[in-house]
């Protein structure tokens, strides 16, 4: 009985992984990488439309990406949408396509990201932790009902803790990594 409330929560956990990891994308580690601009939403037409579906995004070198939109009168149209976006990184529009230039990391810069991706990773475990507590919640309710027993209750709460303790684990892994990217000079 139990099994079912448990295992319902493992998407929502899994979602709780991917959107962590997603926002860690963002993160400029000192190699331009088109997850950085990703996020943009350009007002085209008075459609707000994602930049990604509006031009091809290249990195074709390590301090630079490089935006060639498919219909050239979008390009005004996104050069305003990464100036709004106040992303930090020089932008030339050469009238055809446009160039960001990633200035290089500062130590300044690299643990203030640090600290960017410690806040994010204890952010996941705070939802990690709520949605733990929502199925805690609905385990004791269900030995309140007399739907389980006693001994059922414990199983559900140890297999609870496992699985949790696995997902924090995971976000421990992934800031890791990030953390280890963002030192790397």
């Amino acid at each position: 009985m139990y099994q079912s409330i448990i295992n319902s929560a493992k998407p929502k956990m899994q979602e709780v992984i991917a959107k962590f990891q997603e926002g860690l994308q963002a993160l400029r580690t000192g190699r331009a990488n088109s997850a950085i601009v990703d996020g943009i939403v350009v007002d085209y037409y008075g459609q707000k439309t994602p930049l990604k579906q509006l031009a091809s995004i290249t990195t074709p070198q390590a301090d630079q990406i490089l935006i060639t939109p498919w219909d050239q009168n979008s390009l005004g149209d996104i050069e305003l949408a990464l100036r709004n976006n106040n992303s930090g990184l020089s932008l030339v529009n050469d009238g055809r396509l446009i160039r960001l230039h990633l200035p290089p990391m500062t130590e300044e810069r690299r643990i203030e990201l640090t600290k960017a991706v410690q806040k994010n990773a204890e952010e996941a475990k705070i939802v990690l932790r709520q949605i733990r507590q929502e199925i805690w919640d609905k385990i004791k309710s269900l030995e309140k009902d007399s739907q389980i027993t006693e001994d059922d209750r414990y199983r559900a709460e140890e297999e609870l803790n496992k699985i949790i303790n696995d997902y924090n684990r995971q976000v421990e892994e992934i800031s890791d990594s990030k953390k280890k990217e963002l030192t790397v000079v």
